[in-house]
């Protein structure tokens, strides 16, 4: 950051007082401008026993595969950004079933909220994102070729909850 969004002054680190680190700092008109970690919202998408990954088309990790997840947008809930994820990376129309993991990345500055979900029917394709979708079987996940390490982390925790009641019970979000 460069310069102030509220008046075009330069920007510069300063510790402001009461605080515990150094921020952005205008140095016109003072304004503090914070930079907060990332949101990104995903889903382990199911259908019977097979789940949904898509090949990303796009950097970083182009041609590995993932399952939906991406930024989650202002507005939305973090369930509703799943639900859109899914649907711009592989047109699947899915429900949220319930929560699998939130992880809190600081090297790269993001929190990870990545759910269990049903599709709605096997009606699925590449969406812009996507070089091409899958529904595979959980013996045929290419471990090898996913895309980050929390998709690996929570494919294996979903594998691990399959069958246990925190996989099957419902979940019914209601946004605050």
């Amino acid at each position: 950051m460069r310069f102030c969004s509220s008046c075009g002054a330069r920007i510069g680190l300063a510790t402001p007082s009461g605080d515990d680190r150094e921020r952005f700092v205008c140095t016109g008109c003072a304004t503090v401008h914070y930079v907060n970690p990332k949101i990104v919202v995903g889903s382990v998408c199911t259908l019977g026993d097979r789940l949904l990954l898509c090949r990303r088309a796009i950097e970083p990790r182009v041609g590995y595969w993932t399952i939906p997840a991406g930024w989650m947008e202002v507005g939305e809930t973090a369930e509703q950004g799943a639900i859109r994820e899914a649907w711009e990376e592989a047109c699947a129309r899915i429900e949220i079933e319930g929560l699998i993991a939130v992880y809190s990345i600081p090297r790269i500055d993001q929190v990870q909220i990545l759910y269990r979900a049903r599709l709605l029917d096997a009606d699925v394709a590449a969406g812009p994102e996507s070089q091409e979708v899958r529904l595979v079987g959980w013996d045929e996940i290419p471990w090898d070729e996913l895309a980050f390490p929390t998709v690996t982390w929570v494919l294996r925790r979903a594998s691990e909850l399959r069958g246990q009641e925190q996989w099957t019970t419902g979940f019914n979000p209601e946004p605050i």
